[in-house]
């Protein structure tokens, strides 16, 4: 009898390192974690030091806050770690906000049993004419620990390594280095704006990573995805530094679900092997199909499925013509003008259902402009439609509005209380005391309790004032101000039990028919996440403990101001006129202290009016490349399931 021979697996057939995809970063810092752990753990059976090489950013915090959990709860020992971390921002103090040394300190050092006299990082404050010895004697001291058994390692959206930006050589060691724009406009979530971010840094070189005996990169999120594929299914080039690691021996990338989306397997998995064929599926192919070739929908070929890589999808659902009308409706069916259901009209494939009518919205917002600046144009229409619109401010926000509004709005109020002579000794004694501490603030200092306080205000009026903008009355907004936010500082605590408490409250009170929620994980600071995911808990919590409002809610995602959805994954897209996108602009302008200058606005050096509109007039666009009817801007929406 033949020997059966089992199927070859070909799903990761185009990529040169191999990667392992986790659900999300938790998952896979664990693994990362593990692999650490148990490495550890040899070494000291050995009687042996364990090197290990380590990242900073917003990447490893997770694997950090792991190992500190398996040092306390399952008694994992670090005394036989020599630490090396990868870079540092130059010149910078070790104390301030921003360093390194403090980064590391905070999120693992001071946390384990480590020797502190066994963690190296490069130094911010050697003088500049001391760089080069500095540089020589830190490889050297990775020499004389016996070199780096295990590199962890982040990625950057340009395929950084450590901070060795495109260009760097194959054979670069420690050394200083200049940043380009896209870094410190990615790193600019850290500091107040891009001006503050240092233009130079010391890093390890790429031939000193290659030299570690095992590496492990880890990247999250969907703004990761794009240079993901390049490293790992691209060439190998000193353009994308990343890449250069499919000539090392051992190493592994570590990636979630977002960061993984662009990967063939994923993007185009007809490509690696037997494929379902689903609604969803083929909407994708077909879609992606007709923008490469640039064509309408209804204008593609067989020749054109086959030539693409689509044959199979031809034998299963037939001629071209007929895929084509399936995707093409799929699309149509997809734009109404309707977002919360079209009243006394039935219409099986809306996106939304037509009763109850009207309807309650719940719009949360993480920021105080994001319901605007992401869904302005529905929020309006919502409105007008006659349904119960709420909006819940999640965070205040006060961390992104600048000293020099403070110290203008203080100016005000006092003017305001002079002017109609009211008692004007107190708002003065805060004045001065304010502008006594912004004129002095080091920093590596937070601001203080009143100065926090005044910039949620100042947030809280401008959101409030969006709102009547809007129409919408007194008892129609809500400020939740979430405990997880208000730190005081741009390092947020993690989704606590108060967090979901109060959002539960809320949702009850309301009861809504719908609810928008971020969809657009990409924010810098990771709290459009975490807000996401305190009101899915609140959601799965109320359903499990059986209102029966719950039963009739549906929860819609939307993006725009940090990303945008792929085409092919919009269910409902709302059409806005060239009127509307100039009155969601206006209602974008409300919120002042955002304008202009934006702190912490990551690696967009947009203004979020000008966002909005790009990613708006862009979807709109792909619609019409489609073969769809062109309008000036659409908003758009994915269901989620919960």
């Amino acid at each position: 009898m033949a020997k059966k021979i089992a199927p070859i697996d070909l799903i990761d057939s185009f990529e040169k390192i191999p990667t392992k995809i986790f659900p999300s970063a938790k998952e896979g810092s664990a693994f990362a974690a593990k692999q650490i752990a148990d490495l550890i753990r040899e070494k000291q059976a050995k009687n042996e030091k364990c090197v290990l090489g380590l990242a900073t950013g917003s990447t490893p915090k997770s694997l950090y806050a792991e190992l500190v959990r398996l040092h306390k709860e399952e008694g994992l020992s670090f005394k036989n770690v020599i630490a090396f971390n990868l870079d540092e921002y130059y010149p910078i103090e070790k104390d301030a906000i921003q360093s390194y040394h403090r980064f590391m300190k905070q999120q693992l050092f001071d946390k384990v049993d480590i020797d502190q006299n066994n963690c190296f990082i490069p130094d911010g404050t050697v003088p500049k004419e001391d760089i080069k010895k500095h540089c020589a004697e830190y490889e050297q001291m990775i020499a004389d620990a016996g070199g780096v058994d295990l590199q962890i390692l982040g990625i950057g959206i340009n395929g950084h390594i450590g901070f060795n930006e495109p260009g760097s050589s194959v054979f670069t060691k420690t050394r200083l280095i200049t940043l380009t724009n896209s870094t410190r406009l990615a790193n600019s979530y850290e500091f107040a704006n891009i001006s503050a971010v240092p233009r130079l840094a010391i890093t390890m070189g790429i031939g000193t990573i290659l030299k570690a005996r095992k590496v492990l990169l880890m990247a999250w999120g969907p703004t990761k995805a794009p240079v993901i594929q390049q490293s790992v299914e691209g060439d190998d080039t000193e353009q994308v530094p990343a890449s250069l690691l499919q000539n090392h021996d051992d190493v592994t990338f570590i990636i979630d679900e977002m960061a993984a989306a662009d990967l063939t397997r994923n993007k185009s998995p007809w490509l690696t092997g037997d494929c379902e064929w689903t609604d969803k599926m083929m909407k994708r192919a077909v879609v992606n199909m007709a923008l490469k070739l640039g064509k309408p929908v209804l204008s593609l070929t067989n020749s054109d499925y086959n030539e693409y890589g689509l044959s199979d999808l031809l034998v299963e659902k037939g001629d071209a013509y007929e895929i084509n009308l399936q995707v093409y409706y799929l699309l149509r069916d997809s734009i109404t003008g309707w977002p919360g259901g079209k009243p006394d009209a039935v219409m099986p494939n809306h996106p939304e259902r037509s009763i109850p009518y009207p309807k309650r919205s719940m719009i949360f917002s993480p920021h105080p402009d994001d319901d605007i600046i992401s869904m302005g144009g529905t929020f309006q229409r919502l409105h007008d439609q006659g349904h119960e619109v709420h909006v819940a401010y999640q965070t205040s926000g006060n961390i992104a509005v600048t000293d020099e509004f403070v110290t203008r709005f203080l100016d005000f109020a006092v003017g305001f209380e002079e002017m109609f002579g009211v008692d004007t000794n107190k708002s003065k004694s805060i004045l001065s005391e304010a502008s006594g501490y912004l004129e002095n603030k080091k920093s590596n200092e937070v601001d203080t309790a009143d100065i926090r306080n005044i910039k949620g205000l100042i947030r809280r009026c401008e959101a409030a004032a969006t709102c009547r903008y809007v129409g919408l009355k007194e008892g129609q907004w809500h400020f939740q101000n979430l405990p997880f936010y208000e730190t005081g500082t741009i390092e947020k605590s993690p989704m606590g039990e108060e967090d979901v408490l109060q959002t539960m409250e809320l949702l009850r009170q309301v009861k809504p028919h719908q609810v928008f929620c971020a969809g657009d994980f990409a924010d810098p600071h990771g709290t459009h996440l975490v807000c996401f995911n305190i009101v899915l808990e609140s959601l799965k919590r109320i359903k499990a403990a059986g209102d029966e409002w719950i039963n009739d809610c549906w929860l819609w995602l939307y993006k725009g101001a940090w990303q945008e959805w792929h085409i092919e994954e919009i269910q409902m897209a709302i059409p806005m006129s060239p009127e509307q996108v100039m009155k969601k602009r206006f209602g974008i302008f409300i919120h002042q202290s955002q304008k202009d200058m934006v702190p912490f606005q990551g690696s967009d050096s947009r203004e979020f009016w000008q966002r909005a509109e790009e990613r708006n007039a862009a979807t709109a666009d792909l619609y019409a490349k489609l073969g769809l009817t062109q309008y000036a801007a659409i908003e758009a929406f994915v269901r989620w399931e919960y």
